[in-house]
């Protein structure tokens, strides 16, 4: 049986107090509304299960993730992008976290001028939205749970610190995320746009134990609303519904 724990970490919705104990418990993060993605092939949208690593490992560097070559290439476009003085551009830190800057750049930039070279998918795309959730998990996977917690927006999840995120995933050894295939585009309301974007996610704890949850993320950003924050224009996690399934 998959605790209840478990199923919070993942969805990053809750603290060490466990969901209802129903045969579909949904973990939620709050009651935002729905949205989805564009033409991307989102059915092959898959990360690899990592090897197992120490949980008291430092985080995994780009260079390591994806290779040294991969990680430059991505390095190069993150300066390039980057605004920032010194910016988080360094193969030493996780591929979330370049990712997560150029994401960043290339979204406080958008609209000013021509369309920055490597600023793909477009800043305001249902693939960007998308890319959100791809972030959270390589970022989870990497142990990088700043960059994480940060998917949900400047202060993270609702009712959780860092620390208390952190926590939530100490008994989790890797995590891989599959984009389901049925993606439609996204619905607006009271000044904002909701994408949601279904998931697969496959974890493995450091026991062993090998758990799989299906679902769906509602990402959000605000739609050009006067007086909203770069952070609030970007998209962000606004709601997790996962519930366990049997693991493949």
């Amino acid at each position: 049986m998959i605790s209840g724990c478990a199923l919070l970490a993942l969805g990053a919705c809750g603290g060490p107090s466990q969901p209802e104990h129903k045969a579909d418990a949904v973990a939620s993060a709050n009651d935002a509304a729905p949205v989805a993605p564009s033409p991307v092939n989102a059915g092959a949208a898959q990360s690899p299960m990592p090897a197992p690593v120490a949980q008291d490992a430092e985080p995994l560097s780009c260079a390591a993730d994806i290779g040294a070559a991969a990680a430059a290439k991505r390095v190069a476009v993150c300066r390039n992008v980057s605004p920032a003085t010194r910016p988080p551009c360094n193969a030493a830190n996780s591929c979330a976290m370049i990712e997560d800057e150029i994401a960043r750049s290339c979204a406080l930039f958008d609209g000013k001028g021509e369309p920055m070279q490597g600023c793909d998918p477009a800043p305001k795309s249902m693939a960007a939205a998308v890319a959100v959730v791809q972030r959270y998990y390589s970022a989870i996977n990497a142990r990088d749970y700043a960059t994480a917690w940060a998917q949900w927006g400047e202060d993270g999840p609702p009712n959780q610190t860092l620390d208390k995120f952190q926590a939530g995933f100490a008994g989790t050894r890797s995590t891989r995320v599959t984009i389901g295939s049925k993606l439609e585009p996204g619905d607006g309301g009271a000044g904002s746009i909701y994408q949601t974007v279904p998931v697969t996610v496959d974890s493995q704890l450091l026991d062993g134990t090998r758990q799989r949850f299906v679902g769906d993320y509602v990402v959000r950003r605000v739609n050009d609303v006067d007086g909203a924050t770069p952070a609030q224009l970007r998209w962000h996690i606004g709601q997790a519904k996962l519930k366990a399934v049997p693991a493949g």
